[in-house]
Order: C-alpha cells, then sequence, then structure tokens
C-alpha cells in the first residue's frame, strides 16, 4: 500500500480508470461499484481504514466524512456504506460517494469508461426525463425511456428515490444516466433463478406495478407478467382499475411460462371458486330468473345470470313470429330481463335461454294441449276444436 503521508496530489495523479484495473486476486469477489457496509476501524488524518475481512485491508479517503464545517460525522466503529473502486497490493480503496470533490468530473468520465454504476436521486421531473442528483451533487440527466424496462405509469411515483444508475453519456455539459442495463442484468439473474422453481399452474403471490385497458402487470420477486383482462375475475371486466390498483398485493395462477420470448401470464380468476361448479344446481332447466342483457351478437343476446355466468338465447326465440335480423331490433344492452333455463351444459360453460313470456305461452299451449288429449271423446263435445279451445283459454286469462 502507498505511504497515506504522501504530498497531496502525487498519488492523486495516477488516473483514476487505470487503477481500477490493477485488482488483486484476493478481491476476485469484489467488483468496482459494487456496494458493500463496513465498520470504520481506525481514522487518521488523511484515511479512514474499514473492516473488509479476508487479508485485505480497505480504506477511504477522510475528507468524504467531514460535514460542511469540516467535522466527522462518524467515529470508530460505526459503520459506512461505500463503493469499492480498486485494489492495490492486497488493499482496497474504496469511496462512500463517486463524483465528489474536486475530482468529481474525472471520475465520473472513469466511470463511464469503465462502467461503474453510480447513485444519485431522482430531483424533478424535466421535459422528456428526470434530472438526478449524482452522489457529490453533480447534476444528470436520465430520460423517461431509461428509467425502467418499460415506461412506468406514475411517474411521480420515482420523485425522491434513491436509484443506481449507468452513466451512457459523460460530456463537458451534459451527463446521461441509465437504469436499462442495471435493471435487465437483474431480471436475467432473478429469471434464472425462477426458472428452477417456477412452473404452470403454480400459485404465486406477487404485487400489480402497472394498470392497462388490456389488463395488469404483476410482479413476483423481479420478473413481471400480464394479468389478462379476461383473466382477472369470472364476470366480464369493463375497467381493470375497479377491481386492481397499483401496489395492489394478488395472488395468482401461472397460465402459461414462455422464457425465451420473456412472457409470462397469470390468472386471478382461477384463485375464486367457479361459479359454473353449482350451475346446474342455481340456474336448473324449467326454472325462471331475472338477468341483464350483457352483449348482443348477429345470433342472439348473452344475458348475466350471476357472477360469471352468461346465458345465450338465440335469436331464433326472440321477436316472437317476427323474424328478427339482430337482436337489437328487440333489446338493449343493460336491460332487465325475465328468462327461462333450456338447458345447462356445466363442462362447456353454456346454458339455452327463452324468453319468459314466450316460454309461459309454449307451457300454456301445451297444458292445453294434453288436457285436449285426454279428453273423453265419448262423451258429448263440450267445445269446439284444439284452436278454439286455446283461443277460449287465453281469452278467459285476459278477462282474469
Amino acid at each position: 500500500m502507498k505511504d497515506k503521508n504522501l504530498p497531496d496530489g502525487m498519488e492523486k495523479e495516477e488516473n483514476f480508470a487505470e487503477m481500477f484495473n490493477n485488482n488483486s486476486m484476493e478481491t476476485d469477489r469484489l467488483a468496482p461499484g459494487q456496494r458493500i457496509e463496513a465498520a470504520i476501524v481506525k481514522i487518521t488524518a488523511e484515511w479512514a481504514f474499514l473492516e473488509v475481512g479476508g487479508k485485505g485491508e480497505g480504506y477511504l479517503d477522510r475528507k468524504e466524512l467531514l460535514d460542511e464545517t469540516g467535522n466527522l460525522t462518524v467515529k470508530e466503529g460505526d459503520r459506512v456504506r461505500a463503493y469499492f473502486m480498486f485494489s492495490e497490493n492486497g488493499e482496497m480503496r474504496f469511496t462512500t460517494k463517486i463524483g465528489l470533490g474536486p475530482a468529481a468530473r474525472a471520475q465520473l468520465e472513469d466511470a463511464w469508461k469503465s462502467g461503474i454504476p453510480v447513485e444519485g436521486t431522482v430531483a424533478k421531473e424535466t421535459k422528456g426525463g428526470f434530472e438526478i442528483s449524482i452522489s457529490g451533487g453533480t447534476r444528470a440527466f436520465c430520460p423517461f425511456s431509461q428509467m425502467g424496462l418499460r415506461r412506468e405509469e406514475n411517474r411521480e411515483s420515482f420523485l425522491g428515490r434513491v436509484l443506481i444508475f449507468e452513466i451512457i453519456e459523460c460530456g463537458e455539459r451534459n451527463i446521461v444516466l441509465s437504469r436499462k442495463g442495471i435493471l435487465g442484468k437483474e431480471r436475467q439473474e432473478k429469471t434464472a433463478a425462477l426458472k428452477e422453481t417456477l412452473k404452470e399452474g403454480n400459485r404465486i403471490k406477487g404485487t400489480v406495478t402497472s394498470i392497462q385497458k388490456f389488463g395488469a402487470f404483476v410482479d413476483i420477486g423481479g420478473v413481471e407478467g400480464l394479468l389478462p383482462v379476461s383473466e382477472i375475475a369470472w364476470n366480464r371486466t369493463e375497467n381493470v382499475s375497479d377491481i386492481l390498483s397499483i401496489g395492489q398485493a394478488v395472488e395468482v395462477v401461472i397460465k402459461s411460462l414462455d422464457w425465451e420470448n420473456e412472457k409470462i401470464s397469470f390468472s386471478l380468476k382461477d384463485t375464486l371458486p367457479d361459479p359454473w361448479t353449482l350451475s346446474a344446481q342455481n340456474w336448473p332447466p324449467g326454472s325462471y330468473h331475472t338477468g341483464t342483457v350483457s352483449r348482443l351478437a348477429p345470433f342472439g343476446a348473452f344475458i348475466t345470470l350471476g357472477d360469471g355466468v352468461d346465458g345465450l338465447i338465440h335469436i331464433s326465440r326472440l321477436g316472437g313470429e317476427r323474424r328478427l335480423q339482430h337482436p337489437d331490433e328487440v333489446l338493449k344492452a343493460g336491460q332487465s330481463i325475465e328468462v327461462r333455463v333450456e338447458s345447462v351444459d356445466r363442462e362447456n360453460k353454456r346454458i339455452s335461454l327463452a324468453p319468459a313470456d314466450i316460454s309461459r305461452e309454449e307451457e300454456e299451449t301445451a297444458a292445453i294441449l294434453k288436457q285436449y288429449q285426454q279428453r273423453d271423446f265419448a262423451e258429448p263435445p263440450l267445445m269446439g276444436s284444439f284452436g278454439e279451445l286455446i283461443e277460449q283459454q287465453l281469452q278467459e286469462k285476459k278477462k282474469g
């Protein structure tokens, strides 16, 4: 290790970037820019020595531990957070802030060339991105597109946060930062770990990170997947934000894993009871119910009977004797309608319906037919033809 009492300037003449290339084999476990927490074992007039374990010794410039009035902000035995810079003769140089003091510009340029990450605080939003205050007070800029793997909806959520950045441009006036590379590496590491444990069909806890019209993105530990709008609930979801919110904790089922294309699909409704399980008991054939028209299609009208359960009235069962071109001639979305269940196919999640008034008329006609067929024709005829009988019954019903 060099004499820490050398005249000021002699040691600083060594190029900051070149020092990073002098790492000894004893510190292979530390990479330039890697952050540690260590106890201060000794403070001298020039240096503060750190307990970093192993055979090596860590040190950093004492000036970094002074406040604006020149007083020490720590004492021996305190722990500090520092970044590894380089190693020489088994002794490791650290800094608490890259970009501090008169040599800040040179340090940042060397950090840029060497790919060393820097720590910065998101100070404010500016045109096209954020102003970042790098450790040491240097101002930098990070475009919106470089703040993450995808653009976040809530930009205000970044303000005041302390984040790690890479320097992608270091000019005389401007310093441009990015988080995409760092996040990409973290994602790769976490994806590799999850590959060993995740399987389709697994239940896993996550956090909602973004709300979109087509669904929501859910983070399951550094890796995001899509929760499609069709998989949020058993009933039809119009607005995702009515059910989910950013930061909400959820438990989802993994529907599909496509590691090659980095796509994961989730389902929230698969964690909920399937309303079709009791469909035959809740809506048995022949029963009458009041539902809501949820959707109109050229072939018929979908009627919501309960959460996640829709039945279909075929267009041929609408309009009475009049032939319809489209169900919207007699129905509209949101309309309440009484229906009769004609059949239930639980396996294929299908319920066939008919309008209640038509079904009742058919039932009455069938009852009259049965009555007519059971007549004792040996007795004197009390009524006319079957058609006349139906007409008579219907007229009596209207009078009643």
